[in-house]
């Protein structure tokens, strides 16, 4: 063996021993208060013992830890599960020159932003997300974290939304007539049932991990309708008959009541956004146990944004007006009609790392505290299928679990004190 080789051996052979290490590393958690999220209440005076990215046991009182074995204090804080947000979209943020960016931004550009931005929303408390629509980056960014490389949620992403031609997420509207061009379904925009197909298979080999379309018109597209339907049925049945195949779920985006009917009609997972959602929209969806994610925070944002001079475009400022508004309302009736629901923010239209505030505006139109966080957590695993492992702080699970300032059972504003943040196993947030 040449020396070079032998280099090679040994430095592939402590790289071996490190993970071997930091798969055996154990660390108590010492929790003044613990929401576990099996249990509607908290728990005083609990250790939770994490053995490398596993939880192997929820203890009552401060467990003593044997020789050796880190102790981290977080006696002083509340304690939780890894929360979740359904609807994000690392790629981007608003501010006043987004639709000029795409212009100017290079994959790469859009990389680093997405970087940052998924920074802000691991250390923000949340630990796994859904990216319902991005250009591809956000598959490449989902790889990098989960190979080590940068720091960010667990993601769940869609790659490129779907929709139809001039509809909301085709990715040429707005722009000049000689740079229009007739994208297909490779490029997410499908007008017909053999359309859907082949965009859902596109999809698989783009690396996605589930199915989004746009089923109506939307705020921040340039486009005049942000209400009217933009699929027909069948393309979207098509749709979700595809996305079964390929074992994806399908999110549909929806504001407009004709298009949401369709989608729910249709077999879709989840209904996004909700905006002018029926009574007999949300029986529907009761009977046929569709999701609802809300994105109050979006609705929030815009409504404020369409009030600043220059901020959107006028086209996009006049749909903002009439749509923000309405969210926060929908989703109260909806709780109040037991629509399941899934906590999501629309976070790239809002700000990203303050995902947060959608508890507070939840808790603000009805929902309990507790049912709240649970829509973070327990609703959240289950809609993208990962109740076994995530959702509830337990004996099994994997260890994402962070920690807040206060109890957010009674002040929601507590979970915006976001202290303590692990994902893995791996604390990436300690703070006093």
């Amino acid at each position: 063996m040449t020396i070079m080789n032998k280099i090679k051996h040994l430095t592939a052979l402590a790289a071996m021993l490190l993970a071997l290490c930091a798969s055996a590393q154990t660390t108590y958690l010492h929790c003044g208060k613990l929401i576990d999220c099996v249990s509607n209440s908290a728990q005083s005076e609990m250790t939770i013992v994490v053995e490398g990215t596993r939880i192997t046991a929820v203890q009552k009182g401060y467990t003593t830890a044997p020789k050796g074995v880190s102790v981290i204090d977080l006696r002083s804080k509340t304690v939780m599960p890894g929360l979740m947000d359904m609807h994000v979209h690392l790629e981007g943020e608003s501010n006043p020159k987004s639709y000029e960016e795409k212009f100017r931004q290079n994959p790469s550009d859009v990389a680093y932003y997405a970087e940052s931005f998924g920074k802000k929303t691991l250390m923000a408390g949340f630990t796994t997300v859904r990216d319902l629509g991005g250009s591809g980056v956000n598959v490449s960014l989902r790889n990098a974290i989960n190979a080590g490389l940068v720091d960010g949620p667990r993601i769940f992403t869609a790659e490129k939304s779907l929709a139809t031609t001039g509809g909301h997420a085709d990715p040429t509207n707005g722009v000049r007539k000689d740079m229009m061009g007739d994208p297909g379904p490779e490029d997410g925009v499908i007008n017909s049932m053999d359309d859907a197909w082949k965009a859902v298979r596109q999809r698989y080999k783009n690396g996605a991990d589930l199915i989004k379309i746009t089923a109506t018109g939307g705020v921040l597209s340039m486009a005049a309708n942000g209400l009217n339907p933009q699929f027909r049925e069948q393309e979207i049945e098509a749709v979700v008959a595809a996305a079964k195949d390929y074992g994806f779920t399908v999110a549909a985006h929806c504001h407009g009541a004709d298009g949401m009917l369709r989608a729910v009609k249709a077999g879709v997972t989840s209904i996004e956004h909700g905006t002018f959602m029926t009574e007999e929209i949300m029986d529907l969806m009761k009977q046929k146990g569709t999701y609802y994610v809300p994105t109050i925070s979006a609705g929030r944002f815009v409504a404020e944004k369409a009030k600043e001079p220059g901020y959107f475009p006028p086209m996009v400022a006049a749909k903002a007006a009439v749509v923000g508004p309405q969210i926060q309302a929908t989703f109260a009736k909806a709780y109040k009609r037991g629509v399941k629901i899934a906590f999501g923010t629309d976070a790239g239209v809002s700000q990203h790392g303050l995902n947060a505030w959608e508890f507070v505006f939840m808790n603000e139109a009805g929902m309990p505290p507790i049912e709240a966080i649970k829509s973070s957590t327990v609703t959240a695993a289950a809609l993208i299928g990962k109740s076994a492992d995530l959702g509830t702080i337990e004996k099994g699970k994997i260890a994402d679990i962070v920690a807040v300032d206060g109890d957010p059972l009674a002040d929601m504003k507590a979970m915006l004190k976001m202290r303590f943040v692990m994902k893995d196993g791996k604390v990436y947030r300690n703070e006093e």
